[in-house]
């Protein structure tokens, strides 16, 4: 394993020749439905850069969407899934089981919110374990209906489709929906209409109202909510909100999921961003950070409901496969090593810093709505100048201009208007310093 040179290196247009020629050859092949944030074609990447085939390195904010944390070949995760992969590639759990997985579900147990009892099933992808835990709840509680949130993003499969809030590019064309989804509304402190002091108990309470009136508290199997919302923008509830969520979930046998596929496994200073307020879910969902790069997923949480899916009701093919859960293993042992709940906090400290540096003395600095987000989960939303009016085609404008400089960023927001950081934790801290130099620069063009 070669070492990527830690350096921003911009040597033709990006995308270069090479790129280029290989997006002609994936447009003949490729699904157009299966969308590019930016389409160069990556030979190799490590730490916080990635290498495209025309030889640029990009300093990455992207993070692969909050998957490669500990780097997106870092040596634990590349040492122990090699060795795995040399001994065997798939066996199915379900027919003949290993060790791996066994050990990924009691460093969950472990790692997760709560001195109680746990157990875990291992999945492939984020949606498969919000599916999941919807299963696991009904079959514990013997309810059916789901409350989900304004703004949240739960997957791609029917039924995690109709969880989630937005509706393009996810759900337009894709319905009918799965049935028993209720959908209720959310702290956003930013846009919360008596402002973001009141988010909190008038959220909580409206929220509560709704469940009670319009579904039936004694009718919710499960109440599902992102601690940090993600694709909606990377909204932080208010405080106090999921506190009253989660006790009103709790005296009323509802069972609490908190959905960490994005928040979780250190992305925002600590191992799982609902920890912040002292949450202890019922059932938490992970995937993305938790396997360096590997697709795995699982589904943590009370012994006792996570045993109330009959024998033979959980899992899939693929499900906790061998390689991922070595990947995982080396992931959680380099977060530890590296202690990035720690480095997490400083990159949040340094963006937040130039961040409000930037809205204080860029001329056009107004239309930074909001600087909000935990560790390295940040984010700017942008607004149009003297309102707080979404403003999408400033965040694409700046998203263009730094990718054009060679920094990966992404966007992201019910309105489009969200640009999003999502650094690997492992980044130096002079690339995190020139990536935010550039998009100080990229403003000059919005």
């Amino acid at each position: 394993m070669t070492a990527i040179p830690q350096e921003r290196r911009v040597v033709t247009a990006i995308p270069g020749p090479k790129s280029v020629e290989l997006q002609a050859r994936r447009l003949a092949a490729v699904a157009a439905g299966v969308g590019s944030t930016l389409p160069v074609f990556t030979a190799r990447a490590g730490g916080g850069i990635i290498e495209d085939v025309d030889g640029n390195r990009l300093i990455d904010f992207g993070s692969g969407i909050a998957v490669t944390s500990v780097g997106a070949s870092a040596e634990a995760v590349v040492r122990r899934a090699s060795a795995q992969l040399a001994d065997f590639t798939h066996t199915c759990f379900m027919v003949t089981p290993y060790e791996g997985y066994v050990e990924v579900c009691e460093q969950l147990a472990e790692l997760t919110p709560g001195d109680h009892a746990k157990k875990s099933a291992l999945f492939n992808s984020g949606a498969e374990a919000v599916e999941n835990a919807v299963k696991i709840a009904r079959a514990y509680t013997k309810r059916t209906a789901v409350v989900v949130f304004d703004h949240g993003y739960h997957g791609r499969t029917n039924l995690t489709m109709g969880m989630t809030a937005k509706n393009m590019p996810y759900k337009q064309g894709f319905g009918p929906f799965a049935p028993e989804v209720y959908r209720v509304p959310v702290a956003y402190g930013y846009r919360w209409p008596t402002g973001a002091e009141n988010a909190g108990a008038e959220a909580s309470a409206q929220a509560i109202d709704e469940i009670t009136k319009q579904i039936g508290a004694d009718n919710v199997a499960a109440i599902v909510i992102e601690p940090v919302l993600g694709e909606g923008g990377f909204i932080e509830p208010a405080k106090g909100f999921l506190p009253a969520i989660a006790r009103f979930a709790k005296d009323n046998g509802i069972v609490f999921v908190a959905d960490e596929i994005q928040s979780g496994f250190c992305r925002t200073g600590q191992w799982f961003a609902c920890e912040d307020e002292g949450i202890v879910p019922d059932l938490i969902t992970t995937a993305k950070g938790i396997a360096g790069g590997l697709p795995l997923s699982a589904v943590t949480g009370r012994a006792e409901i996570m045993d109330a899916a009959h024998s033979g009701g959980l899992g899939g093919t693929y499900g906790g496969n061998p390689v991922a859960c070595a990947g995982a293993l080396g992931a959680i042992e380099t977060m530890r090593e590296l202690d990035l709940n720690g480095k997490a906090r400083r990159i949040e400290e340094v963006m937040k810093g130039r961040l409000a540096e930037m809205r204080a003395k860029l001329p056009n600095g107004d239309i930074i709505g909001d600087i909000r987000g935990r560790g390295a989960m940040i984010a700017i939303e942008l607004v149009k100048s003297g309102t707080k009016d979404p403003n999408p085609e400033a965040a694409a404008r700046l998203a263009k201009a730094c990718h054009a400089e060679g920094v990966l960023v992404l966007t992201c927001g019910t309105y489009g208007n969200v640009l999003r950081f999502l650094p690997p934790l492992v980044i130096g801290e002079d690339l995190l310093t020139e990536g935010l130099d550039v998009i100080e620069q990229a403003f000059a063009g919005v």
